[in-house]
């Protein structure tokens, strides 16, 4: 089955239609897109949390009072996890939360979110992105031209040869990230409205994913 995609140019001129590669006919695969979103989610984690046990809790170090006689119980330390300002028994400690899945699963989570946008017409795909100056109108310029609104994911560029001029341009814009075809992820797929891609990224993304 032929997948296509409009293909434009930077001022928003329709130059027809790209061909485009058999990773954008993926079907649907949504466990394994949660999986991966999951997967993800867990590897940013700071995984920083903390409370202090007995061995952290400073002070302590005498015993509040004799074993026998005083008619109360018996107390080893004012830093007792029973007593007010003592230590905290099993809290959390620093962590790393991460895990990974098969780099098989991931790659075909990867042509799933990106066949969806395909079909859902959220990927456009714009010939060159060259833009006169790298400043942050020049990218608003392009975006309103192209006539996409809301939060967008533009993936130019390589890591040999990136486009330097859209990444700067683009870093001071709400709701708009830039990535190199290396750096497609599925949840920064599916967290932007639109996708825009350039033939260039289109073809680094098939070498890829079909590696």
């Amino acid at each position: 089955m032929s997948v296509t995609a409009p293909l434009r140019a930077i001022d928003g001129g329709a130059k027809g239609e790209m061909d485009l590669p058999e990773i954008f006919a993926e079907g649907p695969r949504d466990h394994l897109v949660y999986e991966v979103v999951k997967m993800q989610q867990a590897q940013r984690r700071a995984g920083t949390h903390a409370t202090k046990t007995r061995h952290f809790v400073s002070g302590g170090g005498a015993k509040p009072w004799k074993q026998k006689g005083t008619g109360r119980a018996r107390a080893g330390s004012s830093r007792s996890p029973l007593w007010e300002g003592g230590a905290v028994v099993f809290g959390p400690q620093p962590r790393n939360y991460g895990y990974s899945l098969p780099a098989k699963a991931r790659k075909v989570a990867i042509k799933a979110v990106l066949s969806d946008r395909q079909r859902n017409g959220a990927l456009t795909i714009v010939d060159a992105i060259e833009l006169p100056e790298a400043k942050t109108k020049s990218v608003v310029a392009m975006l309103s031209k192209l006539e996409l609104e809301g939060s967008t994911l533009i993936v130019s560029g390589s890591g040999d040869q990136p486009n330097e001029a859209l990444e700067l341009a683009a870093r001071n814009i709400p709701r708009v990230k830039v990535l190199r075809p290396e750096g497609v992820n599925v949840l920064d797929v599916l967290g932007h409205k639109n996708l825009i891609l350039t033939p260039d990224a289109v073809q680094a993304l098939a070498e890829r994913l079909n590696a």
